[in-house]
């Protein structure tokens, strides 16, 4: 039985406690996704005092036809890690560890914003978040080159001083494309059932860790449940998370897919429990829960309850810097 102010320890992480700050985008890069003081000061602010025991950062595009918008965080080249560094720097000296999410938008990327195709794993109309778009199919050799971009991506991480990478596979982002059988239709080895639909994945896996090496954590947040006919279900989910524990991921940090961060009709506190749980019945790497948590008590009965090993707190957070102070710390009382 676990509980928020518990510390957690892994062959390659120690964790000071079970409070995550989930990534969540913020748009305060520079223009061209380099490092602003803007961002330096949200996260300074977010970090201090050292109590949050893990900062995943909002996610870093990979590759420019990856990218989001504007203003969004890059890790596309070795130019981008010493301002990274001046990130994971800012964390640490706030006394929190850190990790890099990493990440391609696929169908939810725009051509008017990447001046490149729009792709993903079929011809299909996906969502950008703010309409449809047909999606090129990607060739198997552009899946393999976009591997290489997350491994380079990870290797950039690791330059830039993070404690660990995590791999987007949520939100109906590329990876979570592939996963999900809404907007994957290939009749290849990248399609299909289960086993093909998380081959990129598998792929990716491999050589993140091939490049990183074996004590470096990658951790993978997987939309694990598209909670839509036709989607991904929880029935996906453990298989998928039995396969990337095999492959070689360190933690495992579930959400939503195509429903995004929220979970429709649902608006209880750790809406996406009932996955966590029955993804730790098959695991036993470490699993994070978030969705809608607001109450550090909360968050102390659903670790105790056995739904997750550790909590994200995000809008929460991001809503007040005093989260912590007001909410975590008064449990020590």
């Amino acid at each position: 039985m676990a509980y928020l102010l518990d510390p957690l320890t892994t062959e390659k992480l120690t964790l000071k406690n079970r409070l995550v700050m989930p990534p969540m985008a913020t748009s305060k890069c520079n223009e061209d996704g380099t490092m602003s003081n803007g961002l330096l000061e949200y996260y300074d602010e977010k970090s201090r005092g050292g109590h949050i025991g893990l900062i995943i950062t909002e996610h870093s595009y990979i590759s420019e036809e990856g990218m989001v918008r504007k203003k969004q965080l890059s890790v596309s080249s070795d130019q981008m890690v010493d301002g990274l560094k001046k990130l994971s720097d800012t964390i640490h000296n706030n006394g929190s560890k850190t990790v890099l999410q990493i990440n391609h938008a696929g169908g939810a990327a725009k051509k008017e914003v990447t001046g490149l195709d729009v792709v993903g794993p079929s011809t299909v109309f996906v969502s950008n978040k703010s309409d449809e778009i047909l999606t090129r199919e990607l060739r198997k050799d552009e899946i393999h080159e976009i591997t290489m971009k997350f491994r380079d991506a990870a290797l950039r991480a690791k330059a830039s001083g993070f404690d660990g990478v995590e791999i987007h596979s949520a939100h109906g982002y590329l990876l979570n494309q592939f996963y999900s059988p809404l907007s994957n239709k290939r009749d290849d080895e990248y399609g299909g059932g289960l086993e093909g639909r998380i081959r990129f994945h598998l792929e990716v896996i491999e050589a993140v860790r091939e490049g990183v090496g074996k004590d470096f954590p990658i951790l993978l947040r997987l939309g694990a449940a598209d909670y839509m006919e036709g989607g991904s279900d929880v029935e996906d989910a453990k298989a998928a998370a039995i396969a990337f524990e095999k492959a070689g991921v360190d933690i495992l940090d579930i959400s939503g897919g195509f429903c995004g961060y929220i979970r429709p009709g649902v608006t209880e506190e750790g809406y996406f429990s009932p996955l966590t749980e029955e993804i730790k019945k098959v695991v036993s790497i470490p699993v994070i829960l978030t969705g809608g948590i607001i109450h550090a008590e909360t968050a102390d009965r659903l670790l105790s309850e056995g739904k997750a090993d550790l909590i994200g707190v995000g809008r929460a957070i991001y809503m007040d810097s005093n989260w912590v102070e007001n909410e975590m710390l008064p449990l020590n009382k």
